[in-house]
């Protein structure tokens, strides 16, 4: 730093006092022409006065510090550091008006760098103060002193770890590092800031300690002092804090009953250590639990019969009685009583015995020969009664059922004899829905639903599962197989929304396994499930059975529920050896031996063992709905003049709507609206399809067929098997080349839909109109790095990064916090490399799309957290790798679809 010389010094105060004199003489010779119109007032006789002195300041690294001096009235301000002069260059200062008083405020500023500290060597730390000059004097301000802040790593006293017994008072000392400033103290416990102003139990004191007055169960965990200052901040060593319980004996039982039933024999009594139960390593009661005395128990007596009483004097009924009594002897402590009847009675006449002068067997009574006719009468005219009733209802019926004009028959009468026809109107059907519901509880279904809502659903997968049309229960399973190694790959049935994702190490190195994926396409198994419980999805199975992986595989499924915690309970459940089905575990708990995800559409399951797994639902209320997929199909009977629709309703899944796919495709059927989506609800009420807007005058339908009907039961237990009704129409004239009509599918107290018909059905029509769109390709095994979205270096790389714990704890959880798969943490904990199952899970569910960008942002938010949070010399290398890796994920996106780009979109028909 430049200085001035003494003699310099005095000559600038010269040159100073000169100039202000001679600005006065101006002032005065001026003063009879025109007043300046911003003249600034002078302030006369005053000092100058600082209106901002230098404060304390400490340098941070290599960061220099700006020290401000402001004084009015002041000529000229200039530093003076450790009593030299600083450098009239190395000075900053500018004037300006204050509003307020409307005097002149100059204001100057210096730096100090961290070398010009270091090289002072003084007997005091390094300062710096100023001095402002005005017509009458100087002032100076005060003196600020410039430090080097730091903060060491050790502390001086790391604070220990106690047991201490409950209401026992817990101290807990710590002593920070050295350093400038010193460092203030403030205590985690298990990583939360633990405070003496929410808490009167707890006390900081300003040496540091940490006092809790009476502990308390609640207060064992793992503390931590953090001390911190400008510079960084430091953690102690955790101490673990353990509030234990010491046992305390209950009240004695009562005394037992004597063990001997007869005899000399032992009472005891008992009490124990639960008042409190010993914990957290307590000690246990001192004493004894069990205390015995000697008793006698008198021994039972049985009773003995004493000797029979006369006989009575024949009855007039000719009967005569005796009688005897066990008191010979009485039983007395529990002693048996005496066995036999108590009375004994007999025919006094030999069975000769008359009544109104005729033996009594030969006596009839005459009330029964009156009784039979009376009950023959009755017969006869109840069936009359009945037979007539039956006549009129039966004419009332038809009456109203040609009045309303619409013909509502029961789907399942389409059959050809599986059932028997239902006819009734449409106002009939509802009303008696409307009986049944109101049966049923307001709101909600109880924990089993209600006895006819799980009965009549149990009859329904015995009986009435038989469908329309050629759907047979006898179908050959989806079968897919794939061999994988070490590189791991995926499994896929094509159109079914059904996959595999067999990750990268889980197979030995220099192993491989041949694995299978099927799925079930017959019922026997559905049966076996609760009545009240419905599919959601298809049943799949995985193998082989002796399969041994060193990570959980990751299997898709999709499902048809409308996800909602609060009307639905849906369970992943797995076929036993013994054909059972047992729950694995509920979507809406956590579980450390399976993981389940559930999306809007599919389930994606973390599993660890193979075998035969199924999603299957219960509904809590009848707010819960099940989406179903709807469709209608039409062909034109080769020299006929008749046309039929087909209309589906399927559970919405790819799998389900697959099944539809084959059968029309055998049948020549022709998609003649897109499919749509129609959510059912579990309120007990059926679901009609009626067709509307037939031009009347160029074709025909066949009665009862306008408007047929699904039972409740037959769609909500559909099990992922479709559900069809077939209208048939008929042309008045070969000319006749269009048709357009609307199908209307609705819920009785529910959802509406309608799907709109125009077709040409002219038989030189030829053209088949695609009815099903792949979105799987048709590629069902990948291996390798080609079957997964992010490249294996990168997924190493973030495995290393995410699965190292650091100060604040496992950076896992925060990865799966930001790919929002933040529950069940547990299950991720117990894996070797929590990052790997975490990306896994996220490759399942994003299987569909071919961007990584959305992992890309998370890891890029992550990078950003630890660059803010986190000193910048610890984990700065951390921050850069994670901003690494994910600017290595953009784009990457783009390149790995071009593995999928051959399996594009393709219409089959």
């Amino acid at each position: 730093m430049g200085t001035l010389t003494k003699g310099r010094y005095l000559v600038l105060r010269g040159l100073l006092l000169l100039i202000y004199c001679t600005a006065s003489v101006i002032s005065k010779g001026g003063a009879t022409g025109d007043a300046q119109p911003d003249a600034v007032p002078s302030v006369q006789g005053t000092l100058p006065h600082f209106i901002q002195e230098p404060e304390d300041a400490y340098i941070v690294k290599s960061n220099p510090i700006k020290l401000r001096c402001r004084a009015v009235p002041a000529l000229q301000i200039f530093f003076k550091c450790n009593g030299e002069w600083v450098h009239q260059n190395e000075h900053f200062s500018h004037e300006y008006k204050d509003l307020n008083t409307g005097l002149k405020v100059r204001e100057v500023m210096i730096n100090v760098s961290r070398q010009q500290v270091e090289d002072f060597h003084g007997p005091e730390d390094y300062w710096c103060l100023c001095v402002a000059w005005s017509h009458l004097g100087t002032s100076k301000s005060r003196k600020a002193t410039v430090r080097i802040a730091y903060l060491r790593k050790n502390f001086e006293q790391d604070p220990q770890g106690k047991e201490v017994p409950i209401n026992g008072m817990i101290v807990l000392h710590c002593r920070p590092p050295e350093g400038v400033p010193a460092a203030e103290v403030e205590w985690l416990k298990n990583e939360e800031l633990v405070s003496s102003l929410t808490d009167d139990n707890i006390d900081t004191r300003a040496d540091h300690n940490l006092i809790i007055n009476e502990a308390r169960l609640s207060d064992s965990g793992n503390y931590t002092c953090l001390a911190s200052n400008v510079v960084a901040k430091r953690r102690s060593a955790t101490a673990t804090v353990i509030v234990f319980v010491n046992g305390g004996w209950s009240l004695w039982t009562e005394w037992s009953a004597c063990n001997a039933p007869c005899g000399r024999g032992v009472q005891k009594r008992s009490r124990t250590c639960t008042n409190p139960a010993p914990l957290n390593g307590g000690a246990f009661c001192e004493g004894m639990s069990v205390q015995k005395i000697t008793c006698n128990a008198p021994c039972p007596i049985d009773g003995g019969w004493n000797e029979w009483s006369q006989w009575t004097v024949c009855s007039s009924q000719c009967e005569r009685q005796r009688t005897r009594e066990c008191n010979s002897p009485v039983p007395r402590h529990r002693g048996k009583m005496c066995e036999g009847n108590s009375e004994a009675t007999e025919n006094c006449t030999d069975g000769l015995c008359t009544q109104n002068r005729k033996l009594l067997h030969d006596v009839k009574p005459q009330s029964m020969e009156s009784s039979n006719d009376v009950a023959l009468y009755s017969g006869l005219g109840a069936g009359i009664i009945t037979v007539a009733i039956l006549v009129v209802a039966v004419m009332l019926y038809r009456k109203n059922h040609s009045e309303y004009g619409v013909d509502v028959i029961d789907s399942s009468a389409l059959t050809g004899g599986f059932q028997s026809f239902n006819f009734k109107n449409t106002r009939q059907g509802v009303a008696e829905r409307a009986e049944f519901h109101a049966k049923a509880p307001a709101e909600t279904f109880p924990r089993d639903l209600s006895r006819d809502y799980c009965s009549t659903m149990d009859r329904r997968k015995k009986g009435l599962l038989t469908l329309n049309g050629p759907f047979s229960s006898c179908k050959e399973p989806l079968r897919t197989t794939g061999v994988f190694g070490h590189h791991g790959g995926r499994l896929v049935v094509p159109n079914t929304g059904v996959s595999l994702l067999v990750p990268h190490g889980s197979v030995a190195e220099n192993m491989s396994w041949e694995m299978y994926m099927v799925i079930n396409q017959g019922e026997a198994s559905v049966q076996t499930l609760d009545s009240c419980e419905i599919l959601l999805g298809p049943e799949v199975t995985y193998g082989p059975p002796g399969l041994d992986l060193f990570c959980p595989v990751a299997m898709t499924i999709a499902h048809c529920a409308e996800v909602d915690a609060e009307n639905w309970n849906i369970q992943l459940k797995r076929r036993t050896q013994d054909s059972k089905w047992e729950e694995v575990m509920s979507v809406e708990e956590e579980s450390t031996s399976c993981y389940c995800l559930m999306d809007s559409t599919s389930c994606h399951l973390l599993l660890d063992q193979p075998g035969s797994y199924a999603l299957v639902g219960e509904p809590l209320t009848q707010a819960a709905i099940k989406r179903l997929k709807l469709a209608v199909f039409g062909t034109m009977e080769v020299g006929s003049m008749s046309y039929t629709l087909r209309v589906y309703c399927v559970d919405d899944t790819p799998h389900a709507f697959q099944g539809v796919v084959a059968a029309e495709k055998t049948r020549g059927g022709q998609l003649l609206e897109e499919p749509k989506m129609l959510p059912f609800r579990a309120n007990t009420f059926s679901l009609q399809v009626s067709i509307q807007d037939v031009p009347q005058f160029l074709w025909s339908i066949k009665p009862f067929t306008t408007c047929q009907e699904f039972s409740f039961p037959q769609v909500w237990c559909s099990n992922q098997q479709p559900l069809h009704c077939a209208f048939s129409l008929e042309r008045y004239s070969p000319v006749t080349a269009q048709l357009s009509c609307k199908i209307s599918v609705r819920q009785v107290k529910g959802h509406e839909q309608i799907l709109q018909v125009y077709t040409a059905v002219a038989e030189t029509e030829k053209e088949s109109v695609p009815f099903f769109m792949q979105t799987d390709c048709t590629i069902t095994s990948q291996t390798g790095p080609k079957a997964f979205k992010i490249p294996l270096s990168i997924r190493q790389r973030i495995c290393a990064t995410f699965d190292t714990a650091n100060a604040k704890g496992k950076d896992w959880q925060l990865l799966a916090q930001k790919l929002h798969l933040d529950r069940n943490l547990g299950y991720f904990a117990k894996q070797r490399s929590p990052s790997a199952v975490i990306l896994s899970l996220w490759e399942a569910r994003h299987q569909d799309t071919s961007d990584l960008d959305s992992l890309a942002s998370a890891l890029e938010e992550i990078g950003k957290i630890h660059s803010k949070s986190s000193p910048k010399d610890q984990d700065e290398c951390e921050s850069d790798s994670i901003h690494i890796e994910a600017s290595s994920l953009y784009g990457t996106g783009r390149l790995t679809s071009q593995n999928t780009e051959d399996c594009a979109s393709e219409y089959t028909g």
